[in-house]
């Protein structure tokens, strides 16, 4: 069992999670309006990813006997400068993301609850890698639209990734 306020900052980040997906919605639906379906690929990726996210807190939250909340989920932007703003945005989401994780981790040391820090231990790991990500797309998009064929030939290249579910529960 997990206390009330762990509980509820649980269900904050689950809720969190969903909006996640919704926000990379967006953005997938503003690349696909301008006809760049690799990078609109990318992003429906990026939203099964934390629609996934989701559903693990769902599922922990469960497993723990507590209560699932769900709330309101916040209409997230839908128009962009840029494809730079875009992913200038993904990076900053990806931040703000990684700060609610520490946020959990420390509220769990905190309590002491030993089983909510080792099961987001695993969602630390993976902000690591999600920064890293955005912030490599961010680059590449930066340098490819310097050219005048460079952001088509990313388009193609963003069209290949694929959603591959994390093995964890």
């Amino acid at each position: 069992m997990v206390s009330i306020k762990m509980e509820e900052v649980l269900n904050k980040q689950l809720n969190a999670e969903l909006y996640s997906g919704y926000l990379y919605l967006a953005m997938s639906a503003y690349f696909e309006n301008m006809d760049l379906e690799g990078l609109a690929n990318w992003m429906r990726v990026q939203a099964q990813e934390e629609l996934s996210h989701g559903m693990k807190f769902y599922n922990y939250i469960v497993q723990r006997g507590a209560k699932v909340t769900l709330s309101e989920i916040e209409k997230p932007k839908l128009e962009w400068d840029s494809p730079v703003d875009v992913f200038e945005n993904v990076l900053a989401h990806e931040k703000v993301v990684t700060g609610m994780i520490n946020d959990l981790v420390d509220l769990a040391i905190e309590e002491g609850d030993h089983a909510t820090n080792n099961f987001l231990q695993w969602f630390v790991a993976e902000q690591v890698e999600e920064e890293e990500s955005a912030g490599s797309a961010l680059n590449k998009i930066k340098l490819a639209t310097k050219e005048s064929n460079g952001l088509f030939s990313l388009d193609a290249d963003f069209g290949t990734r694929i959603y591959t579910p994390s093995s964890s529960k």
